[in-house]
């Protein structure tokens, strides 16, 4: 059946399921601590902070990380990765049989922990689609695995929401090490075929040669700078507690789906692409996308109904997907394998430690201004910035998926 030829390949399911499994086990664990830091302070700038305190360790780590993707064994990584959160998930679930005596600085400390696991095995994650399926196929890999990735996301926060309301903060940082071991299992069956040793170069070498790449390159800088302002600016998922008990007066279980909305649309949208994805004007595509998920967060900012808060959530997460997997492919077909992991920590950079900045932003902009006007300046410097790029960045403007496909993965711009 056309677009499902990938899940032929036992090595490619099983990451894309230990992917899944991780996945929600991060995602609750990040609802569960929200709420946590939230009942013990009930301050925006206390949830900023907890951006802030993964977003140091993750750029201390990233590039480093990257650098590692590409001289050791990807799998190795992954797997020490993802046994160090799964250490941060067994240290939260002892001491939730007490939450009362754990603090908010160990609560932080444990937070940037997780902030070290995910640089050192992010770009060896984002740098196994092209070695665990052909060249054709990376599109339609991509696209199923942006889809697993957004569900996860979907059920997470919803899941998190009910066990911390229903069941207890113990249960639901022990659900997260369940599903922790899960994902450690199925990253250990996986055969990744051997790869030619690469050039043996010092870390700051090596680095420097990633970062010129991206630095260089005509269609991958643009891109991942669109999705750098918008997720710094764009985003309110860090304030979605204030908004839930101060806007729209509700309890966590309705936090967990306000959490989850932005993935039920992404996930709509990425099964979507997995079998049509964006052939024409895909540039064009990218700018729009992203403006639109700016119009979302305006409207929402103005919103005082749930479900309409929900469902501009939902559509911001639609117009997010587009853009994810746009942005994946140009950096994965792009990128020579050899040089993907360090391109990967770049592009990590960009986007995966301004989802922590952004929520310290906003934490900071929320404090100094206000809630509702924080979130309406975030909405419209992403629709400035989304224009002011289009305008500038006229290869990437005229991207066509066609051109994606058939790209050798060189350094030509």
């Amino acid at each position: 059946m056309k677009g499902v030829e990938v899940f032929q390949l036992n090595s490619f399911t099983a990451f894309l399921f230990g992917r899944f499994s991780l996945t929600l086990a991060v995602q609750i664990q990040a609802v569960s601590l929200s709420l946590l830091v939230y009942e013990r302070s009930k301050d925006a700038m206390a949830l900023g902070l907890t951006g802030l305190a993964e977003a140091a360790t993750f750029m201390l780590f990233i590039l480093p990380g990257g650098y590692w993707a590409d001289i050791f064994p990807r799998k190795r990584m992954i797997l020490l990765s993802t046994a160090l959160f799964a250490l941060c998930s067994l240290i939260l679930a002892y001491f939730s049989f007490s939450p009362e005596n754990i603090s908010l600085t160990q609560l932080y400390c444990l937070i940037a922990l997780t902030g070290i696991a995910r640089a050192t095995g992010g770009p060896s994650l984002q740098s196994m689609i092209p070695t665990l399926v052909k060249r054709e196929l990376v599109p339609q890999g991509i696209a199923w695995n942006t889809g697993f990735w957004q569900t996860a996301s979907v059920a997470g926060p919803a899941l998190g929401g009910l066990l911390y309301g229903y069941c207890g903060v113990h249960y639901a940082f022990s659900t997260a090490l369940a599903l922790t071991g899960l994902a450690l299992l199925l990253f250990g069956t996986i055969a990744v075929k051997a790869s030619p040793n690469p050039r043996k170069e010092s870390l700051y070498i090596s680095l420097r040669s990633g970062i010129e790449f991206v630095g260089k390159h005509q269609i991958i800088l643009p891109a991942l700078t669109l999705d750098l302002f918008a997720v710094l600016f764009g985003g309110a998922v860090a304030l979605l507690p204030l908004f839930n008990d101060q806007i729209l007066h509700s309890g966590p279980e309705a936090l967990g789906w306000l959490r989850a909305a932005p993935s039920i649309g992404a996930v709509v949208v990425s099964v979507i692409l997995a079998r049509r994805p964006p052939i024409h004007q895909t540039g064009i595509k990218l700018f729009t996308s992203v403006a639109l998920f700016g119009a979302c967060m305006i409207a929402f900012a103005l919103s005082e109904s749930y479900w309409l808060s929900f469902a501009l959530l939902l559509f911001s997460g639609a117009f997010d997907a587009v853009s994810v997997l746009i942005r994946s492919m140009i950096v994965q077909l792009y990128t020579p394998d050899e040089m993907r992991g360090r391109v990967s920590s770049v592009n990590s950079v960009f986007i995966g430690s301004s989802n922590e900045i952004g929520a310290f932003e906003s934490g900071l902009a929320a404090k100094l201004f206000g809630l509702i006007p924080s979130v309406v300046f975030g909405g419209c410097t992403t629709l400035f910035v989304s224009f002011t790029i289009a305008m500038k960045a006229g290869k990437l403007r005229k991207l066509n998926f066609e051109q994606l496909s058939t790209a050798k993965g060189s350094t030509k711009n």
